[in-house]
């Protein structure tokens, strides 16, 4: 860890924080501020050295909680912030980085109360913590709403101060320290819907600023900045042990150790593998905070509308009055900062959200001619289902069902050819349709929810995807013909089994007649399923048999599994052309002799599939599903994204009793 972690467990005994703690008000004008706030420190990232510092701050957090009251110091240390970002940007441009330092070690100190205060007291404390005034000489406290000061300034920070090396912790904090804001979430079961935090975002002097801040943390994203190495921070020690840079009241050396952004000290650079990124992250998490807070009684969430509506820089036509929170932003830019960052949670939902709410992005994603670029990372995370938490693999389906609904997609698949996918290790794919794989990949993942988890949702949402597909299904790859043919297997095994098992409790073998309604339920789902795989390989044969002749041969090998089905009065209409083909194809190859070759039965198929009569293949609708967001969306989406703050938000730790909002095994 970066900290010595006997100092941080002290911090309750220093002296300077004890009078920041105490009865006593502290002048804004008092040298005291000048020292508090002179400590080398930059944010921990990992949770571990985070949850050792608020277990050092939580018992002095205490203690100012019941003295501020009559000393008024946390206003003071707020206030004292905000003089300082004033001149935050005339500070960056002058390159003073001691005027920055202090600004980012008050916010710190501010941010790290904060989370100790939402945790013990109401939105409406809160608020009196920020009101209660020092009555100390000097005092500058005015009739400022202070809260809503320090929400204000913590969004013109970040979207006015440039992201530079000596600007990046600070900027990193801010966003920080509102994620902590929002933090109340946590600790409700029911979705806030109003409160004064929310109203102060939503409607106060941070609406103006909605767009750009939005903007900005997009570009965050984009711009995937590494936090600057040890080396690049502010102050060195001198030999004596002094810094570089003192001050005229003296600096409270000791008062933490040192802790920089990825770590420093004996285990530097382990934080930085595992958090490379914090900026990029954090921004992520609170544009998705954000963008998920719920429209109130009678006005839409701004950050939402702003999401929704951006442009694209090369974008000339002009701006409509009707969308007040449009921008612009380079789409290629952030197109492919969303391909290279699918191997996290947030990004896949980042990338679901714009999919799903801005048109114009979502266009410019499918006009793209690299899709695999963006596919292909969307693909493993399926792959490796067993290794992924089941909202990031709902969000990757729904993702690929989005991009379904589009037939100029569904037909470029097939076109691009990709090589040695390592990723896939059940064969070895040297040569592969991205189409084809994505066949491969959906499937496997609906046998993989059959035989564990066994949500409905998850293969209904897989073959909604292929269904899309299929009419456009193009020179399948035989690994996913065969696939094809291998889970319909499966699914009549399947319903064998269970219409086997009603059989036998009818019977009495197996428990009396109370279990038939659960095996009529089971039955009924898998009839749905195996419907549904019917019209997706009668709607291959109908629209495109002679482009897949892999198709019609796994089909053929297989053809003793749709004997059955045959007479069912669920799936007569739909196997007819099934019929057909089976028939067709199989008195062709009697024709050509017996004991034939592979590549003889393949030479036949190719043959035949030019000379069977299209007339012959009843027609049905074309297979088409839409993705719709359910109702309250929020009641999803909102604990999902604070989960994902909660194990993934940078050197953020909160304990997990008193978590309201989701189960801690969730997800």
């Amino acid at each position: 860890m970066g900290a010595n972690t006997s100092q941080v467990s002290d911090l309750s005994d220093n002296p300077s924080l004890r009078t920041l703690v105490g009865t006593e008000s502290i002048s804004e004008n008092d040298p005291f501020w000048n020292q508090l706030i002179s400590f080398t420190f930059i944010s921990p990232t990992s949770s571990g050295d985070s949850k050792l510092l608020e277990e050092a701050v939580i018992p002095l957090a205490k203690i100012l909680i019941e003295n501020n009251p009559r000393s008024g110091n946390f206003g003071a240390l707020v206030r004292i912030f905000l003089g300082r970002t004033k001149e935050l940007k005339v500070s960056t441009e002058c390159q003073d980085q001691l005027f920055i330092w202090q600004a980012h070690n008050a916010l710190f100190m501010i941010r790290c109360l904060l989370k100790v205060f939402i945790r013990e007291m109401s939105e409406e404390e809160l608020h009196l913590q920020f009101s209660y005034q020092e009555r100390a000489p000097g005092s500058c406290a005015g009739s400022e709403d202070l809260l809503e000061e320090l929400l204000s300034n913590l969004i013109h920070l970040i979207v006015e101060v440039p992201l530079l090396d000596i600007t990046y912790s600070i900027l990193f904090e801010a966003v920080t320290t509102l994620l902590v804001f929002f933090s109340y979430q946590l600790f409700n079961k029911d979705i806030l819907r109003d409160g004064l935090i929310y109203q102060h975002i939503m409607k106060g002097r941070c609406l103006s600023l909605t767009s750009r801040l939005v903007k900005t943390l997009l570009y965050n994203f984009i711009r995937q900045e590494k936090c600057p190495p040890p080396a690049t921070h502010i102050f060195e020690q001198k030999a004596e042990g002094g810094l570089l840079y003192g001050l005229a009241s003296g600096v409270a050396s000791g008062l933490w150790s040192v802790f920089t952004l990825g770590g420093a000290g004996n285990k530097a650079g382990v934080d930085q593998e595992h958090n490379p990124l914090p900026l990029s992250n954090q921004s992520l998490l609170l544009l998705l905070v954000l963008a998920n807070l719920t429209d109130g009684p009678d006005w839409p969430n701004p950050y939402r509308q702003a999401i929704t509506c951006f442009r694209n820089t090369q974008d000339t036509s002009s701006m409509s009055a009707e969308q007040p929170h449009t921008f612009q932003i380079n789409f290629n830019s952030l197109y492919t900062a969303l391909c290279e960052q699918q191997r996290s949670d947030q990004a896949t939902l980042l990338l679901y959200t714009l999919l799903h709410q801005n048109a114009n992005m979502r266009t410019y994603m499918l006009s793209r001619t690299d899709m695999d670029n963006l596919v292909l990372p969307i693909l493993e995370i399926l792959y490796h289902v067993e290794n992924r938490n089941s909202h990031h693999v709902y969000m990757a389906l729904i993702i690929l069902l989005i991009l379904t609904e589009d037939d100029a997609f569904n037909r470029s698949v097939h076109e691009v050819e990709l090589k040695n996918i390592t990723w896939y290790t059940e064969r070895t794919l040297t040569e592969i349709s991205l189409g084809s794989l994505l066949i491969l990949v959906v499937i496997r993942t609906i046998q993989f929810n059959m035989t564990r988890t066994r949500d409905k949702y998850l293969h209904t949402n897989c073959l909604a995807a292929l269904a899309n597909m299929s009419a456009q299904f193009r020179c399948l790859h035989q690994y996913a013909a065969q696939r094809i043919i291998s889970l319909f297997a499966l699914l009549s095994k399947k319903h064998n089994k269970v219409l086997e098992q009603a059989t036998q409790s009818l019977r009495g073998r197996q428990g009396d007649d109370t279990a038939l309604p659960d095996y009529a339920q089971d039955l009924n789902v898998i009839e749905e399923v195996i419907r549904m795989m019917l019209e997706i390989i009668n709607s291959c044969l109908s629209n495109s048999l002679h482009h897949n002749p892999n198709l019609v041969y796994a089909l053929l090998y297989k053809r003793e599994l749709f004997e059955q089905f045959r007479t069912h009065p669920s799936f007569q209409d739909i196997m007819q052309n099934l019929d057909t083909v089976i028939g067709f194809f199989s008195q062709r190859l009697e024709l050509a002799g017996s004991d034939l070759s592979v590549e003889r039965v393949q030479e036949v198929i190719i043959k035949g599939a030019q000379a069977l009569p299209t007339d012959r293949l009843k027609k049905f609708p074309e297979l088409k599903f839409k993705y719709v967001e359910e109702d309250q969306p929020e009641d999803f989406f909102i604990p999902y994204v604070w989960s994902l703050v909660f194990n993934a938000g940078v050197g953020l730790h909160w304990s997990p009793h008193g978590i309201e909002l989701f189960s801690m095994d969730s997800g």
